[in-house]
């Protein structure tokens, strides 16, 4: 058995990726595959933070559209990430994972607030640990949270898992039949050609921090260990 490449691993699922197939909300054998495999990736030893957005829920952009108040719109898609948080727990507790959520608005009925040295200390106790409810503020995406914690608590590398994309093309690959994938990329050539791994305001924190992105499907059984492991899988993003 090879020894897994990073030590603290913050990983990024998108709320549409508990969905599954189905598109919206949440797909009980899509979160239970997700739970199973974050099981064998701490069972390796390897110590894991998530963050997961909450799209298949709500979209604070689509409340915006139409017409609501920035602000509530994003809000309310703080606590669709809560309701993903909780299903995730619950998923990873019947596989018998110790695991912890962590909102960045208080809701102690339902979890505990966000505070990094407790994180840290539950990550320590090898308890998967989720960060939910973004960063507690609005005009911030659940990838800037993801981007965020991972320095806070030091992660090794953020591993970005997407439902319907194997890495970073030039261009969208259903629509663009020439679009191809990276192996490799910086955060500036992310940036500078708009490709839309991350908002910019993610990006620049992991390169400000030097904070490595694997981006990767996670449709493919055992893909999070694969990229844990250090294998050669989706596109990896870094540095400058």
């Amino acid at each position: 058995m090879k020894s897994p490449k990073y030590k603290r691993v913050v990983l990024k699922l998108s709320g549409e990726a508990l969905a599954g197939d189905q598109g919206f909300g949440i797909n009980p054998a899509v979160i239970k595959s997700i739970a199973q495999q974050v099981k064998e990736v701490a069972e390796l030893g390897v110590e894991v933070a998530v963050v997961v957005g909450g799209g298949n829920i709500w979209r604070g952009k689509v409340g915006s559209e139409m017409g609501m108040d920035r602000a509530t719109a994003d809000y309310m898609g703080m606590l669709a990430t809560v309701m993903n948080s909780l299903a995730l727990q619950d998923s990873l507790e019947q596989l018998g994972v110790q695991t912890r959520v962590q909102t960045s608005i208080e809701m102690r009925q339902v979890a505990e607030p966000y505070i990094r040295r407790r994180a840290i200390r539950h990550l320590e106790k090898k308890r998967v640990v989720i960060f939910a409810a973004g960063t507690g503020n609005p005009y911030f995406s659940t990838d800037t949270t993801a981007a965020l914690r991972a320095a806070e608590i030091e992660a090794d590398v953020i591993l970005m898992a997407k439902n319907n994309v194997d890495g970073v093309y030039s261009a969208d690959p259903k629509v663009d039949k020439n679009a191809f994938k990276y192996d490799e990329l910086s955060y500036l050539d992310v940036i500078k050609q708009g490709l839309g791994v991350m908002d910019s305001t993610a990006s620049s924190l992991c390169m400000d921090n030097d904070i490595p992105l694997i981006v990767f499907s996670i449709m493919e059984e055992g893909n999070i260990k694969r990229a844990v492991l250090g294998e050669n899988i989706g596109t990896i993003v870094r540095g400058k």
